[in-house]
């Protein structure tokens, strides 16, 4: 595979158990943006132990509908991990504020769809992450390079699912890899 073409946006990277960063051991992180510039992407199966979405919404002063659906609060990586961002289908977009990752799958970082999913509206399937995960120019692939990650398609079960303590099995086995098959070394042959 040419990485230097390849473009891994809508993708997901599926860390390997040889994974030197442990904010990174076991992450299946959906990937939002991926350019020559770098990677940007949320970490999907990590929810966040002390934050509650209800609870981020009475901080920010947001009022609540009766219809209010109950989302998780996942840490989406190490980078500005006070910066909330919402993984989402396509069923919804705010002007200037919805990055389009793909036909399926976009992003908001923008308080209305915070306001609208309080409501009981805003897209029918979203996540949200505080922080993400940032690579620079050529940094991800290098981690590729060296068997910290692997590449696979994304799924809404594993992106929206509620089990995330079986994601990052699931995407492996979505790849056809058994998880207990894994090396916790790498090699090249």
């Amino acid at each position: 595979m040419n990485m230097e073409s390849t473009n891994f946006t809508g993708k997901l990277l599926i860390a390997m158990p040889v994974m030197g960063d442990n904010r990174f051991a076991r992450s299946v992180v959906y990937v939002c943006a991926h350019s020559k510039e770098g990677t940007m992407g949320l970490i999907v199966n990590k929810p966040s132990p002390d934050i509650r979405f209800f609870n981020l919404l009475e901080q920010l002063g947001i009022e609540t509908g009766q219809s209010l659906r109950k989302i998780r609060v996942h840490v989406g990586g190490p980078v500005e991990r006070s910066r909330g961002f919402i993984l989402h289908t396509t069923d919804y977009k705010s002007e200037g504020g919805t990055l389009e990752v793909d036909d399926h799958i976009s992003m908001t970082a923008t308080m209305d769809v915070i306001e609208e999913i309080a409501q009981g509206g805003g897209p029918s399937h979203a996540m949200m992450a505080l922080g993400y995960a940032g690579w620079g120019p050529g940094q991800l692939e290098g981690e590729i390079a060296q068997n910290g990650w692997l590449i696979g398609d994304a799924d809404d079960d594993i992106v929206f699912g509620r089990a995330n303590e079986h994601k990052w099995t699931a995407a492996l086995k979505g790849m056809g890899v058994d998880p207990l098959l894994l090396s916790e070394t790498s090699g090249r042959a």
